[in-house]
């Protein structure tokens, strides 16, 4: 009897850490096998956070619960996947542009999480207008600048983004209470389509038309900055016009190639393509100033060459331009919160679907009335100096060498004011997001700098006139500190 029990002490003392042994490398062998078999999902935030107003946040400091992700197969039934995990992050878009997605139940996107980890994005091209109202009103700080746009009846389109090509999150908005789903995707690369005449004009034109503008722009400039006789006041304001517009031309034509948004702040191109505006027509105000200024004195007689005039001219014009900036930078992010900061940019995706709406950040509607409202003023202005001028301009009975020049240089105000003025116009109209009047602002703008150049140097005889004198027969042009002026009275015939 003692025997028996000794024998099964024996036996259950040596069965059982192999027993205990076993079970846990049975479940290490489990939970091996759940981590190999997980799907991996992109999440926008850490593990405990949310996205709030697109920006990651605690989930318990607003009360919410956390992101559960849902599974859909591609045919849009429901799928069960049993072992995922989280890879917390943004997407890797190497050098093509990101894109925000919201999705609130009823709106235009879709977003559904494919039971391979894949992300589809699901786009309905036909909503009712009380959804499409509501959907609005509850979302309207990601709207396009408060205006409800219904699209046309399409069937549905959908994108499906890789595992590493997407972020999906849970997102809160603050001002209406209402939460939904937030991905931040990788916009697919570019498929060119040639023959397609939205893609011709805006992405091969219009970057050729900004070219040749920049390039007639500096041609001026530097005409009238190295001319001696050119380098008086209207001469060194001519100058300043064009190099604010080569400025200009060269932030839109940033703008223009949103596939590279990674790399490039269109905040920054804005502010500096609209300062450059402000700048080259508050100049343009000052040059009908000096015009005016110069018919409304008795002795018109002046140096106009004086360096410190030129000075004050400019003082006062880049400060106008500095203070006025400064209000449109902090309107826009102070009390521009009610508005939209992103403005869909229009990009090409296939050749099936052709463009596609890319929101990218820019600045506001109240910063860009703040920095226009300047530029109508000078026009209101312009107006002013061109109708008092030109009475003052018919009064004069005896014109000398000076009042030949004044009017040459009132002349060349009034052509410049006008075309300034239309492509300013159609930089306006092309807001409004129609083909044929973006195409115009395209054919325009390259118009304005071909008419800048004309009216500045080819139609002008005394400038033509020193070019060949000083380019073709090689001699010394004057280089007096009275200007082109001094040349007329000193008997130089043009």
């Amino acid at each position: 009897m003692y025997t028996v029990f000794i024998l099964l002490a024996i036996v259950c003392t040596i069965s059982g850490p192999y027993s205990v042994i076993a079970s846990v490398g049975e479940t290490d062998l489990n939970d091996l096998s759940e981590q190999q078999n997980s799907i991996v999902i992109n999440k926008c935030c850490e593990p405990n956070e949310i996205m709030v107003d697109s920006v990651c946040r605690l989930a318990d400091n607003y009360n919410q619960s956390l992101w559960v992700p849902q599974f859909k197969t591609e045919d849009g039934k429901d799928a069960k996947v049993e072992y995922f995990k989280y890879l917390s992050g943004v997407p890797d878009c190497a050098t093509t542009q990101q894109r925000p997605i919201f999705y609130f139940g009823k709106s235009e996107d879709e977003l559904n999480l494919l039971s391979d980890g894949r992300m589809r994005h699901l786009i309905h091209h036909e909503h009712s207008y009380d959804s499409i109202k509501d959907e609005h009103m509850a979302t309207n700080m990601y709207s396009l600048h408060g205006s409800i746009i219904i699209p046309e009846v399409k069937e549905p389109s959908s994108y499906i983004h890789d595992q590493n090509k997407y972020c999906m999150d849970k997102i809160l908005m603050t001002s209406t209470n209402l939460t939904g789903e937030y991905a931040l995707v990788c916009v697919p690369q570019v498929k060119i389509n040639w023959k397609d005449t939205s893609f011709l004009m805006r992405k091969v034109l219009n970057p050729l038309f900004h070219a040749v503008a920049m390039v007639l722009f500096l041609l001026t400039a530097i005409i009238y900055f190295v001319l001696p006789t050119l380098r008086d006041l209207a001469g060194n304001i001519i100058t300043s016009i064009n190099v604010c517009l080569i400025v200009s031309q060269a932030a839109d034509l940033v703008r223009i190639f949103t596939e590279f948004s990674n790399h490039i702040s269109f905040m920054i191109t804005d502010i500096i393509l609209y300062i450059s505006l402000l700048g080259a027509f508050f100049w343009l105000n000052s040059y009908g100033f000096y015009i005016w200024k110069t018919f409304k004195s008795r002795n018109v007689f002046l140096r106009v060459t004086d360096v410190r005039k030129y000075c004050y001219y400019s003082s006062v014009v880049w400060s106008a331009v500095i203070l006025m900036a400064a209000m449109a930078i902090g309107a826009h992010f102070l009390l521009d919160t009610g508005t939209n900061p992103y403005r869909k940019m229009r990009t090409q995706f296939s050749s099936s679907i052709l463009v596609d709406d890319v929101e990218q950040e820019t600045i506001g509607w109240l910063g860009i009335a703040i920095f226009f409202t300047p530029v109508a003023f000078t026009i209101l202005f312009n107006v002013f100096f061109y109708i008092t001028t030109l009475k003052v301009i018919k009064r004069i009975n005896i014109y000398g060498r000076i009042h030949h020049k004044l009017k040459g240089c009132f002349n060349l105000f009034l052509q410049l004011f006008l075309i300034m003025t239309t492509a300013w116009l159609f930089l306006l109209l092309s807001w409004l997001n129609f083909d044929g009047l973006i195409y115009a602002h395209i054919i325009v703008n390259l118009l304005q700098a071909i008419l800048v150049f004309y009216v500045c140097v080819v139609r002008q005889s005394h400038v033509t006139f020193l070019l060949r004198k000083s380019c073709c027969y090689a001699e010394p042009v004057p280089t007096g500190e009275w200007g082109d002026e001094m040349t007329h009275m000193n008997g130089g015939n043009y």
